[in-house]
């Protein structure tokens, strides 16, 4: 059964790694599109193991809107799968980067920079771009090694403001969103704690389990809905870590877990 968080607002489906699905403001989302089976991707010297396969099918996703992609350079932010169904998505928002590399149905967002989305319903949604840092130090210096990394805040009127980190490791870029956007209703935040002992010396290149209890108190965060902590090997913090940072921080009851089958 598929990860379900319904914490007083909008259901989120956690589906493994970074992949979740939501609905908000009459549309569908999806994060970083993860659906190949396990195994080893990525080239020699920087393979990346699959542990566990996506909880579901992209055929049981239904009709997705719009992709809120934080990377395309990274086979375990979008795998051969995910970029097969970017073709019948109407929409993927990315980095400035990707919005160039994947073709007419991608579009860039800078830091601050917003698009107005139309609802079912009337009405917008806005997507505003803002800033991530895939590794430790300052964003010139790490993404000539990683690349550029987008997050997302969704905003609309009478909908809650919702935070989509991506592949972060940075808390002054935490700080710089919460001074526009905080409070905020609903973080998804990618955590994990991935190291790669060839990459900054080892160093954190998205948030450990303290640092995404640190982003939580940051941005006031009503509900935190942890991605990007399971199904691959260069995790190296999962649930339990999660969640013990989040009880000595005494935020447990932010935290939205589902449960899997």
């Amino acid at each position: 059964m598929t990860a379900l968080h319904t914490t007083g607002q909008f259901p989120v489906r956690a589906l493994g790694g970074p992949t979740a699905l939501f609905d908000y403001g009459g549309l569908r989302f999806l994060t970083d599109p993860t659906f190949d089976g396990p195994g080893d991707y990525g080239p020699p010297g920087r393979t990346l193991t699959k542990t566990a396969p996506a909880t579901t099918a992209p055929a049981g996703l239904g009709p997705i809107d719009v992709v809120l992609l934080s990377h395309d350079e990274h086979p375990d932010n979008l795998d051969t799968s995910g970029r097969a169904l970017l073709a019948d998505v109407p929409l993927t928002l990315t980095t400035p980067g990707g919005g160039q590399r994947l073709g007419e149905k991608a579009k860039g967002l800078a830091d601050w920079e917003s698009i107005e989305l139309h609802r079912p319903d009337g009405g917008t949604v806005t997507v505003t771009g803002v800033p991530a840092i895939h590794g430790p130090g300052a964003r010139e210096e790490v993404e000539p090694v990683t690349g550029q990394v987008v997050g997302f805040i969704l905003t609309g009127e009478g909908l809650p403001t919702v935070y989509v980190s991506g592949d972060n490791a940075s808390l002054d870029a935490v700080e710089r969103i919460a001074e526009r956007f905080a409070p905020v209703d609903t973080a998804i935040l990618f955590a994990g704690a991935p190291r790669f002992p060839m990459l900054f010396d080892g160093a954190l290149i998205v948030l450990d389990s303290a640092q995404a209890a640190g982003a939580t108190q940051i941005l006031g965060a009503r509900r935190v809905v942890p991605v990007h902590y399971d199904s691959w090997a260069h995790f190296t913090e999962g649930h339990d870590e999660l969640e013990a940072a989040f009880t000595a921080a005494g935020l447990a009851d932010r935290l939205d877990w589902g449960r899997r089958a």
